[in-house]
């Protein structure tokens, strides 16, 4: 398995020339700004340079090249393997429609090998139900593969995002790779760092991913009372206290959900995914520590034996970056820290990530630090 990696921006162009690996067995990744909507030109030297490889990517609130953060830029990782082969797949996709878009891929890509090892998934940021489209996922590939990937960004704008198919940035679509083989190896792992903040509350009142009322008090009215000097930073300041949503009859399954947006009018809102009636809610916040703490626990959990080169994939929540601020090449370094010299990193801050759960399946996550790693076993 051989790696590359480099980045490109306007005023310097690439780091470092693509090399010339084209073929069935390349995987390239490429993460990048949602301006690239208007002018992808540098999207497509990288696709037209791998015309027989996997090409999959997405935008960004901020790219992830080793142990560095990069703005409106593109980072690429190529990947050329030995042993295992890829398949990639891709379909439009509306909120409402998100499992059944997860089902259809996870169909396509088993029906292409009973070797199906891992799946990779890049989703819009904005149009897409993530906890649906990772339960369609798992079902559609019957459970036998590791699911992870996110939800593109779109910095603190929240306006568009956008997904590479067929070589052209696309908005409201899912696209995934899958990977296929015995010689392929998998770690993944994903922490979050955030602590309780606050009274635990019911949802009292909600609509999908439209958070209404806690405890018979409208929602809004009731979270600004902790934003307080931050209330006029809203949106963005809302990913600072992001929300422990429990679920289940003893409420003993914990997600973290992050705001998109919020309605003055409806004093409500608007999550990335759904907030359900009857379940319980907390007020998170973090620490710098525990967050860099949290992102060498997830590195811990997808590190993998032996010395062999590594692709690691960070996929980090957009909370993390806005909490961390200076300090957050430190999340980046304890991930490599705790990975060692052999893995190479690239990823993105993003809307949402995607991870197995323990329970069994992959989920949507938020505000945690996401790792995945693809290494071939030795012959």
């Amino acid at each position: 398995m051989d790696l590359f990696t480099a980045g490109w921006d306007r005023a310097k162009g690439w780091s470092t020339p693509l090399p010339a690996w084209d073929g069935p067995g390349t995987l390239v990744l490429v993460f990048g700004s949602s301006d690239l909507l208007e002018d992808d030109e540098p999207l497509r030297a990288v696709v037209d340079a791998f015309p027989r490889s996997a090409v999959i990517g997405c935008s960004t609130s901020e790219e992830i090249l080793d142990a560095a953060v990069y703005d409106e830029s593109l980072t690429v990782a190529v990947a050329r393997f030995e042993r295992t082969s890829l398949a990639v797949e891709a379909e439009p996709v509306i909120r409402s429609e998100s499992a059944d878009v997860g089902r259809t891929l996870g169909k396509r890509l088993r029906e292409r090998g009973d070797d199906l090892a891992a799946v990779f998934v890049l989703g819009d940021g904005i149009d897409v139900n993530g906890s649906t489209l990772a339960e369609g996922l798992t079902e559609g590939t019957g459970g036998s593969a590791v699911i992870t990937g996110g939800l593109a960004g779109d910095g603190s704008r929240f306006e568009r995002t956008w997904v590479l198919v067929d070589g052209r940035p696309a908005v409201s679509h899912v696209v995934v790779v899958g990977l296929y083989g015995t010689a392929l190896e998998v770690g993944h792992g994903s922490d979050g760092g955030w602590t309780i903040l606050g009274p635990e509350r019911v949802i009292t009142r909600s609509e999908g991913n439209m958070l209404l009322e806690l405890d018979g008090h409208p929602a809004l009215e009731l979270y600004k009372r902790y934003l307080s000097e931050r209330v006029s930073g809203l949106p963005a300041t809302a990913l600072l206290f992001p929300l422990a949503i429990r679920t289940g009859a003893s409420g003993d399954s914990e997600l973290i959900r992050t705001v998109l947006s919020v309605d003055e009018s409806r004093q409500s809102m608007t999550f990335t995914d759904d907030v359900p009636q009857g379940s319980t809610a907390q007020l998170m916040r973090g620490t710098s520590e525990r967050l860099v703490d949290a992102a060498q626990t997830a590195a811990a959990q997808a590190r993998l034996p032996g010395d062999e080169p590594g692709l690691a994939i960070a996929v980090s929540g957009f909370g993390r970056r806005l909490y961390l601020g200076q300090r957050v090449e430190e999340e980046l370094e304890a991930v490599m820290s705790e990975l060692g010299p052999t893995c190479s990193l690239v990823g993105f801050y993003a809307y949402g990530e995607l991870s197995p759960v323990p329970a069994g399946g992959c989920a949507l996550h938020n505000q945690t630090m996401t790792i995945t790693v693809f290494k071939e076993r030795p012959k």
